[in-house]
C-alpha cells in the first residue's frame, strides 16, 4: 500500500489536538489525543517525551502568538508594554490553557528563548540581576489574570438593595471592564517599574 502523501502524524498535530482538547475540557490525555487524530497511543510517544512533552508542545503553539519582536522596541518601557498586551491577547485565545501551563516548569526551547530576550532587554535598561525575574512574574501574573477576566461575565457582581454603592460603581464603569481594569494594572506596573530605576512616571 502507498504511503500516504499527508503524514498522519507530527508533533505540530499533536500539539493543536491537545490544544483543541484543552479548550474543550481543560485538559488532556495521550490515549485521547490518540483517539482523535486515529492512531495508537504508541505512535504518540513515538513523537513526544511523554505528557510533558505534549504539555510543551501546547506551550510553543500558544506562546508562539507573541509578538517577541515587540521586545525589540525603544524604550524598553514601551516594548514591555506592547509585549504584555501581545502576551495577553496570546492567552486570552486559549483561556483554558493557563491553569494547565502555569503549573508545570517551562521547557520549550521557543518559550525559554523568549523570556532570553526579556531578561537581556531589562539588564540593558539598567535593572538588576535580582530584580529581572520578580517584575517579569509580577507582569505574567498581571497578564495572566486579565487573559482569564477577559472570559468571565463582562456583569460578575448582581448587586441586591443592600449594595447601592457597589451598583453605582458598576454601572458607571460601563461595558469593557476588563480591558479598563487591564489597562489601570499595566499602567501601575509600568509606574513603578520606572522608579526602581529612578526614572520620573
Amino acid at each position: 500500500m502507498a504511503r500516504p502523501r499527508t503524514p498522519l502524524l507530527d508533533r505540530e498535530r499533536i500539539a493543536a489536538t491537545a490544544l483543541q482538547l484543552v479548550a474543550e475540557q481543560g485538559e488532556f490525555s495521550v490515549p485521547q489525543i490518540a483517539r482523535a487524530l486515529g492512531v495508537q497511543t504508541g505512535s504518540v510517544y513515538h513523537h513526544v517525551d511523554g505528557r510533558a512533552g505534549v504539555v510543551e508542545l501546547v506551550r510553543e503553539l500558544v506562546c508562539d502568538r507573541i509578538a517577541g519582536e515587540t521586545l525589540d522596541l525603544e524604550p524598553w518601557d514601551r516594548a514591555l508594554e506592547a509585549w504584555a498586551r501581545s502576551y495577553r491577547a496570546a492567552f486570552a485565545a486559549s483561556p483554558r490553557a493557563i491553569p494547565l501551563l502555569m503549573t508545570t516548569p517551562v521547557r520549550a526551547p521557543r518559550v525559554l528563548a523568549q523570556y532570553e530576550r526579556a531578561v537581556g532587554m531589562l539588564l540593558a535598561a539598567g535593572f538588576t540581576r535580582d530584580g529581572v525575574m520578580p517584575l517579569l512574574t509580577a507582569l505574567e501574573n498581571l497578564v495572566l489574570g486579565s487573559a482569564l477576566d477577559l472570559t468571565a461575565p463582562e456583569a460578575m457582581w448582581e448587586p441586591s438593595p443592600d449594595t447601592p454603592l457597589l451598583a453605582d460603581a458598576l454601572t458607571a464603569v460601563g461595558p469593557g471592564r476588563a480591558d479598563a481594569a487591564f489597562d489601570l494594572g499595566l499602567a501601575a506596573f509600568l509606574t513603578y517599574a520606572r522608579s526602581l530605576r529612578g526614572e520620573a512616571a
